[in-house]
């Protein structure tokens, strides 16, 4: 049995200034209805993906939760198999967290939010709302809208005319976007947090322009009754070499007024060797394609818009070291800037980290423990296909629910790994079981796992659903045959088929209210500092 500890313990642990890792073993559907201010979502079904991107280091102190339905144990125990060394599960889970008279929290990357909160309330940050934003067109007022979402984001829809420029972009590029100090700038996002930070940063860097958050983001626009535009494709171009400059200026100007220190690589290296003692998070803040183009070795991507918007995303050690990177400095410099007010006081740049030539091309592959040792037995899409086609399979897809949704093998079950032993008993028996998942990971993880819940042979998709899909065998849409009820979003406004505008005005009040709650929880220790001259 994994140690316990108690609610008033855990509390004097998040106070005591050392290092925490706070994770909750829940799937996002539960952690966002009620969890720790300062827990991170690391799902058991998806522990060995995660847990060495959100807690690098095994000596952590790492304390775990759930709703009391044990699977946090089943988490603790398995992270001492992985080396983690200073493992406690918290008694009662969340409820024995509210029985203390300590405050639990719904919706997800609270403390980024809740940051936002406090940055519009401190700051004072202008903000306009649809309706004027609307007249100043219709009046040809020298308006710009920039919208601080990445780019998928902005894709699905968007306020009609914006551009897209994600978080930590806009001080670099807002120069070569907006040369006219007159022109009024505007920044929005889905709902609140990111039109603040991001307004709030050109205020900060010093763009002479007019700057105001667009209020509630493209939420208050569609309560406006107003359009979204979909599909649009305005990308803010590459700076010059002029507004490069300009921008590098801004930004030594924002470290110097706001406490941001720039190391070199030897500090980098010091810092490396000191990893077993002091979590050490190295993280790129540079655009996707920039990072897979060529990253420093041992750095992941993390862009600085959505670093500041869901930070517990991200990093799970509350106390760690943190360097960030990119080619300029500049976007590292702001989303610096923004981490160490948000109470991640050891937040540094690496000063010409990407000149050092210790640089690797493509994607994070991130280390998967225990994933070498599984010897599971494998069937190709094609040897699928066959015994599909003669009735004797059945498949179960641990994929996350969207993508489940979006398409699956015909006939595949929906489960989450963590509930797989519970939900095989209602899948057809067949000769054979074949796991499925988006690339075969999280299938191979779970195979031996069912092969100790059920006496059917266990199979894994080689390659997954993506294999089946790119050999051109069908796939089938919406959900067919679920084991479970999906719990593995906590639901946005967007994501409803009814009520959306309700579930809108909801979520921006909860948003809202979060200044209020942060206080009550007494954990926060945001730093904000007020701008002053640029």
């Amino acid at each position: 049995m994994p140690r316990s500890i108690s609610a008033p313990s855990l509390k004097a642990l998040i106070n005591d200034g050392g290092e925490l890792a706070l994770l909750d073993a829940r799937e996002q559907g539960g952690f966002g209805r009620a969890h720790l201010f300062f827990s991170s979502c690391l799902p058991l079904s998806h522990l060995e993906l995660r847990i060495r991107d959100l807690v690098p280091r095994r000596g952590t102190r790492i304390v775990l939760t759930d709703a009391g339905e044990g699977l946090a144990d089943r988490a603790a125990d398995r992270l001492e198999g992985f080396g983690y060394s200073d493992v406690a599960v918290l008694e009662g889970g969340v409820q024995g967290w509210s029985d203390a008279g300590y405050e639990l929290f719904s919706g997800v990357s609270v403390p980024s939010k809740a940051f936002g909160e406090f940055v519009e309330h401190i700051d004072g940050t202008p903000d306009i709302t649809a309706e004027e934003l609307c007249a100043k067109r219709a009046a040809s007022e020298d308006v710009i809208v920039l919208d601080s979402r990445p780019l998928d984001e902005y894709l699905h829809m968007t306020v009609p005319g914006a551009i897209n420029v994600p978080g930590a972009e806009l001080a670099y590029r807002a120069r070569t976007l907006v040369p006219n100090p007159a022109t009024q700038v505007i920044v929005n996002c889905a709902g609140r947090t990111r039109s603040i930070i991001g307004a709030q940063s050109l205020i900060n860097a010093g763009l002479p322009n007019p700057v105001r958050a667009l209020r509630n983001g493209t939420m208050g626009w569609r309560l406006a009754g107003l359009e979204l535009e979909r599909g649009a494709t305005r990308l803010a171009p590459e700076p010059g070499a002029g507004e490069a400059e300009r921008a590098r200026a801004m930004a030594d100007d924002v470290a110097a007024r706001f406490g941001v220190s720039r190391i070199g690589l030897d500090t980098l290296e010091e810092w490396r060797r000191e990893a077993d003692s002091r979590t050490l998070y190295l993280l790129d803040v540079r655009h996707p394609e920039e990072y897979a183009g060529g990253h420093l070795r041992g750095s992941r991507h993390a862009p600085g818009g959505q670093l500041v918007q869901s930070t517990d995303s991200y990093m799970a050690t509350r106390g760690a070291r943190v360097v960030l990177i990119d080619d300029t400095a500049v976007r590292a410099t702001m989303t610096a800037s923004w981490l160490s007010q948000m109470g991640w006081r050891d937040t540094v740049v690496l000063r010409d980290g990407l000149g050092s030539g210790d640089l690797v091309a493509g994607a994070h592959s991130p280390e998967i423990p225990g994933l070498d040792e599984i010897e599971a037995a494998e069937i190709s899409p094609a040897g699928l296909k066959r015994a599909l086609d003669a009735g004797d399979a059945a498949v179960v897809d641990l994929s996350d629910s969207h993508a489940y949704k979006a398409g699956h093998v015909p006939g595949a079950w929906y489960s989450t790994r963590a509930r797989l032993p519970d939900t095989l008993p209602k899948v057809r028996a067949t000769s054979l079981l074949v796991l499925a998942s988006e690339d075969g990971t999280l299938a191979r993880l779970a195979a031996p796992e069912a092969e100790a819940a059920t006496d059917t042979p266990v199979k894994v998709l080689t390659g997954g659903t993506l294999a089946w899909r790119d050999l051109g065998y069908p796939l089938t849409g919406g959900f067919e045959n679920m084991a479970q009820e999906p719990d593995d979003h906590y639901p946005s406004a967007y994501d409803r088929d009814t009520d959306v505008e309700r579930a809108m005005r909801d979520y921006l009040a909860w948003e809202t209210g979060l200044v209020a709650q942060v206080e009550r929880d007494g954990d926060a220790r945001f730093d904000i500092v007020r701008p002053g001259p640029a």
